[in-house]
């Protein structure tokens, strides 16, 4: 007979050996069983998967995340083995830009040009042959004013000028990588004259010929700018072409000696004008100027180019002056006088140094030699003043940069 103590050890003894076969069982049997069957759902879940994915690849530009992106050219979106079904492109305040599918519907732009300074999210989906749809997003920012430069330029495109106008930029940064801005303008000319540029300081740039425009040529103007470096952490946005037209060939000449000016077409005189031009005191410029600006009628105040009273007060203030056209920045005019007497025009230089013709106020009366010059001129024509006595103009002071030679104006060249 077994004792209880006897009993109790027995029973622990098979409790142990029947817990660890047990335990041994369930740990073999049941890992076993576990591993084979999530490797087989696994490769199952993955040959799915690739079954499943789209071959159609789609590429966004810029990169996400870009920033300082181009507001011409940045935006677009690709696809290769597959065809795009749609494109949305939008602000960071869910403004909608509109954009075009290609008719192979394999690439994307939009239809408008992008503002600077401005985050844009892009969203595209494609399908490939087997309809299996592909997604991509991305997000940038376009480069800042403060990041980039613009040119303001003249003339103005499908305009028609004088044969003295020459393309001038003006940059709103100063450019200091001269070389790389100029050479993406191109000024070329239908006549096939030479067309060279030059510098004004670090922000102007002007093109002319050696000899004034061939009359009735066209002239063209290439800006590709668009991600150009102008200056350090500077870069370029415009991307244009303008073409403007060379009209008849006028030019006009002044001389302060015999105060007469002499209007020449093709080489030709069609008339000759009594003038008054600058007094002793006042001496106008020489040189051969350019046509800016007409006004039929403007105010003239002597205080806003220094010529002032002991009280401060303009020398003059005529708010009415009529048939004026601009020849320098600074202020000489060739204009329209009804404040002098007739016998003064062709006898006295009277002038602060503006060229002075004959007029009436309100510049109502075709008849007077002001108003026949101002119908018969436009902008871009040459006016060249002679015998006054003073110095030459400065070539930027205004579109005169005739009044340097050749050699002087390629010597300005960056490239």
């Amino acid at each position: 007979m077994m004792t209880n103590s006897r009993r109790r050890r027995a029973l622990a003894a098979a409790s142990a050996l029947l817990g660890g076969v047990l335990v041994l069982s369930a740990c073999s049997g049941g890992d076993t069983d576990g591993k084979a069957g999530d490797a087989g759902s696994q490769a199952q879940s993955d040959k799915a998967a690739a079954e499943e994915t789209s071959d159609a690849q789609i590429k966004i530009t810029p990169a996400d995340g870009s920033d300082n992106a181009s507001i011409n050219n940045s935006a677009a979106v690709t696809v290769t083995k597959g065809t795009l079904t749609n494109v949305t492109m939008t602000t960071a305040d869910g403004e909608a830009v509109t954009g075009q599918i290609s008719p192979d519907k394999t690439s994307w732009k939009p239809s408008v040009q992008l503002k600077r300074a401005t985050t844009y999210k892009v969203s595209a989906t494609a399908t490939d042959a087997k309809g299996r749809a592909a997604h991509e997003n991305a997000s940038f920012t376009t480069v800042a004013p403060a990041h980039s430069f613009i040119g303001t330029f003249t003339p103005d495109n499908n305009t028609t000028v004088g044969v003295g106008m020459p393309v001038s930029i003006n940059f709103d940064k100063a450019i200091t990588n001269k070389a790389a801005v100029q050479k993406g303008i191109t000024v070329t000319s239908s006549s096939g004259q030479e067309v060279v540029g030059h510098w004004f300081g670090s922000n102007r740039l002007d093109f002319r010929p050696e000899h004034y425009w061939k009359e009735g040529s066209t002239v063209t103007l290439k800006l590709a700018l668009d991600g150009v470096q102008g200056a350090p952490g500077i870069y370029g946005v415009q991307q244009k072409t303008i073409t403007f037209h060379i009209g008849r060939n006028q030019v006009s000449y002044v001389d302060a000696k015999t105060k007469q000016m002499k209007v020449t077409q093709d080489g030709k005189t069609i008339k000759t004008i009594p003038i008054s031009a600058g007094s002793p005191e006042h001496t106008t410029y020489e040189g051969q100027m350019v046509i800016s600006e007409k006004f039929e009628q403007t105010r003239m105040n002597g205080a806003t180019v220094g010529f002032t009273d002991s009280d401060g007060k303009g020398e003059y203030d005529i708010k009415d002056v009529p048939h004026a056209m601009r020849l320098t920045t600074s202020g000489t005019f060739i204009h329209g006088n009804y404040w002098g007497a007739p016998s003064v025009f062709g006898n006295v230089n009277t002038s602060h140094g503006c060229v002075g013709l004959r007029d009436v106020k309100g510049a109502g009366d075709p008849s007077t030699p002001a108003a026949w010059f101002y119908n018969h001129s436009m902008i871009g024509d040459v006016v060249v003043v002679e015998n006054t006595g003073d110095k030459t103009v400065q070539p930027d002071n205004g579109l005169n940069g005739w009044n340097m030679s050749w050699a002087e104006w390629k010597a300005g060249s960056a490239i």
